[in-house]
């Protein structure tokens, strides 16, 4: 805890023309890694994308054969509801031979009717169904073909980004490593606003040079004192049209160097 305390001392008491120097070390480690993102392109993307669809086209075709047993139980019930039906106009059959009037021939005559439109109106609401089961599953068709045709672009770009990934994997945690370990240097205000600042500039860049009198961000030019003064690497200047941290150019040549 005590080391940790003195740790953070020495850091804050740092002189400004060192941590200006890890900044923009910081950032040109920071932007290695942001290059090697940008050669990756749009893949991770395009496989997220993939992945998206994938999920979505099988969660439908889940939902289609769902639908397509709700529509086969339909038709199991109306061939249920013929049989009740067929089975009552054999019962009012008998019946009517033991009738004792009209009246009751009638009443039963009706009923026979009636289950004569049941069955009727059944069988149609089966063709109905076995009609909307053909067309569903035509669709799970489109939908798995669609499915598969998915898969194998997601298993070629995941295999392109793999590719590069691989390429690029080792030097990229090298650079992760040294990201962390000069962030450490840098007290938490700092790199607070380091961080903001890259992460709302289109570029990355936070920590720019001032080259031909412009900030190297905006292109804005510096006014002569404010030059003076980033050369003087006595405090923290940022651009006032953009908020970028300046620095004099001399740090890019020391690093040439």
């Amino acid at each position: 805890m005590v080391a940790e305390k003195n740790k953070k001392a020495e850091i804050s008491e740092m002189p400004v023309e060192e941590k200006l120097r890890i900044l923009y070390e910081l950032q040109q480690i920071d932007s290695k890694i942001d290059q090697i993102k940008t050669l990756r392109g749009e893949l991770p993307l395009e496989v997220q994308d993939l992945e998206d669809e994938l999920a979505g086209l099988e969660t439908r075709i889940t939902n289609l054969k769902a639908e397509v047993e709700d529509l086969n139980d339909q038709v199991g019930k109306k061939k249920v509801d013929i049989k009740n039906s067929q089975a009552l106009m054999v019962k009012y059959n008998e019946q009517q031979k033991n009738v004792r009037n009209n009246r009751e021939y009638d009443s039963l005559s009706k009923e026979i009717e009636f289950q004569t439109l049941e069955i009727e109106l059944s069988e149609k609401r089966i063709k109905e169904f076995a009609q909307q089961v053909k067309d569903v599953k035509l669709i799970i068709d489109e939908a798995q073909t669609k499915h598969t045709e998915r898969k194998a672009d997601l298993q070629n770009k995941k295999s392109e980004l793999d590719s590069i990934i691989k390429e690029t994997q080792k030097e990229e945690d090298v650079l992760i490593r040294k990201t962390d370990e000069y962030q450490e240097l840098i007290e938490s205000r700092l790199l607070s606003a380091y961080k903001r600042i890259r992460l709302n500039a289109q570029n990355g860049l936070a920590v720019v040079t001032v080259n031909r009198d412009a900030c190297g961000g905006c292109f804005n030019k510096i006014p002569p004192q404010r030059q003076l003064d980033i050369k003087m690497r006595k405090k923290i200047i940022v651009c006032e049209y953009c908020g970028r941290i300046l620095v004099d150019n001399a740090f890019s040549d020391e690093e040439e160097k």
